[in-house]
């Protein structure tokens, strides 16, 4: 199998399909963390390999690929500068010879209304073009993603979206990762596009039942248009165009952006997904 590296080690993510790597079998002295911040790997599991890169930098990430078999690429966690630091993990790995690269993309990225698809519909095509073996992890969204407004919600009794009746298929951080390992350590993904979408998919008011059976405290959701769910977010601190950003992502959600009836996360990882008072309890 040879060398396995992983990028954004350090990350939600990435921390969880090194350990997913790790509970397949796979020997920690055959996985290679690649981290930004050398100081945040001592976390990583005992024996796993570290090399220091940033996504900025392909003279540094050219040389942590060095040796490298099979790269899972998480997607980098700053939108806007995504696609110039995409561009660098694909050139670096054509340069150190990786045989196989697993990114982590967006559900339904290529006809996707959230703003976040631009930045992965790119990267796919770098993949595409750079004559890599390679699969795509179009990943959901995850619970995790709900996780900020359970204390708010608890407090008020509300929970506050623009997503209308919008169905989200979400799973959780843990089962993407779980996907991705699977994809990284079996053979026979070269050329595989996998939407990876949770079941059974959610609209925001089963979230806010959810929620509410989480806390225990009674949680209605309620809908806003997008401009009053912006200026919302924004009363709370939020920077006006993140606050807009996210606003415009609930109204991608109502139109159908998050829900998919594709059962490959399922089938990669062997079970069902993990449900949302599952996901939100555990935290």
């Amino acid at each position: 199998m040879g060398t396995i590296a992983v990028t954004g080690a350090t990350g939600h993510l990435g921390g969880l399909i090194i350990d997913a790597i790790l509970a397949r079998g796979v020997a920690a002295s055959d996985v290679l963390a690649i981290v930004r911040d050398p100081a945040k790997a001592a976390r990583l599991p005992e024996g796993v390999r570290v090399a220091e890169a940033s996504y900025e930098d392909q003279a540094a990430l050219t040389a942590a690929l060095t040796g490298v078999d099979t790269l899972l690429f998480v997607s980098g966690s700053e939108p806007g500068k995504r696609a110039a630091q995409h561009r660098n993990v694909v050139a670096a790995a054509q340069e150190a010879g990786v045989g196989f690269i697993a990114y982590t993309s967006l559900l339904d990225a290529d006809t996707s209304a959230l703003s976040l698809a631009e930045e992965h519909v790119i990267t796919e095509k770098l993949l595409a073009d750079s004559g890599i073996d390679h699969a795509v992890l179009r990943n959901g969204w995850y619970w995790e993603n709900y996780a900020s407004a359970l204390s708010g919600a608890a407090a008020s009794g509300e929970f506050h979206g623009a997503a209308g009746e919008g169905l989200v298929s979400g799973a959780a951080r843990k089962d993407y990762a779980e996907a991705a390992a699977v994809v990284g350590t079996t053979p026979g993904h070269a050329g595989k596009v996998y939407e990876l979408a949770g079941d059974p998919a959610l609209s925001y008011p089963q979230i806010a039942e959810g929620i509410a059976e989480v806390t225990g405290r009674l949680v209605v959701y309620v809908n806003q248009s997008e401009a009053a769910y912006a200026d919302q977010l924004a009363s709370h601190g939020l920077p006006q165009e993140v606050a807009q950003m996210l606003a415009g992502w609930d109204t991608a959600i109502a139109g159908g952006a998050l829900f998919s009836t594709s059962t490959d996360l399922a089938d990669l990882i062997g079970r069902p997904s993990t449900s949302l008072v599952e996901t939100l309890r555990a935290l």
